[in-house]
């Protein structure tokens, strides 16, 4: 059916995607239609398990982070939309499970005031419980990693290579972030990063109160934290708030 809607249309995907962007609620519907299977399959990724489309709320999750990455999608992110519609599902729903993990037990307070044949102290189960959020955070956490090593490696960049140029001291950090920052929150700047893998330090410079030679020490560093700041990365995002963020 997919290859009946592409053929219907004579566009690609990608093509099809800004169509249904600019205002074509019949297209976009025919997407979130089609594409069901691929939104199942890359919750089920996250989750670890079967995603039932009639019954699980990830899979609702999935389907409104799919529609909103159609709404976001540019060519100039320079990855497919369905790369960028799986990044984008990933990070929703490792939201919502984050999210869900906050949440207090609905559970009545009754429950403390257990039958003494069943043999649980609440303690132990309250220890227990928090123990499993933290091994799954602790997953989520190895997991962004891993996709944010495959993201390096467009660049030809690897994890190793930003341990190794990551300022050693606090401030210097802190100035590299807000150079990121600078550069993400301009369009120029940003597409000549994101397209071409490199910073444009002729332009940069004029933007910022920081040196050419620094800027060319930190160069990969700020690329990295560009990708950070472009992509879905919610411990990556979370650790930066540590550094001035």
């Amino acid at each position: 059916m997919i290859k009946q809607l592409l053929s219907r249309q004579n566009t690609s995907l990608d093509d099809q995607v800004e169509t249904a962007k600019q205002g074509d609620d019949e297209l976009r519907n025919e997407i979130l239609k089609q594409y069901q299977p691929f939104i199942a399959k890359s919750v089920s990724e996250v989750c670890k398990r079967y995603i039932d489309p009639s019954k699980d709320d990830e899979f609702s999750v999935g389907l409104l982070a799919f529609n909103e990455a159609i709404q976001a999608y540019s060519c100039d992110k320079g990855s497919s939309f369905l790369s960028f519609a799986r990044l984008v599902i990933k990070r929703k729903v490792i939201d919502h499970i984050r999210n869900e993990q906050k949440r207090p037990s609905a559970a009545s307070l009754d429950e403390e005031y257990y039958e003494e044949d069943q043999m649980e102290n609440p303690s132990e189960v309250a220890a227990a419980k928090e123990r499993f959020a933290m091994e799954t955070e602790a997953w989520y956490r190895r997991e962004e990693i891993i996709e944010f090593k495959e993201q390096l490696k467009k660049y030809k960049m690897s994890f190793e290579d930003l341990i190794d140029v990551s300022p050693k001291h606090r401030d210097a950090r802190e100035s590299a972030v807000q150079v990121a920052r600078t550069v993400y929150e301009s369009d120029h700047l940003r597409k000549q990063v994101l397209s071409k893998g490199r910073l444009p330090i002729k332009d940069l410079i004029d933007h910022v109160e920081v040196s050419k030679k620094t800027l060319e020490r930190n160069r990969k560093f700020i690329i990295a934290l560009v990708l950070i700041f472009d992509g879905d990365y919610i411990y990556l995002k979370d650790y930066l708030k540590g550094v001035g963020v």
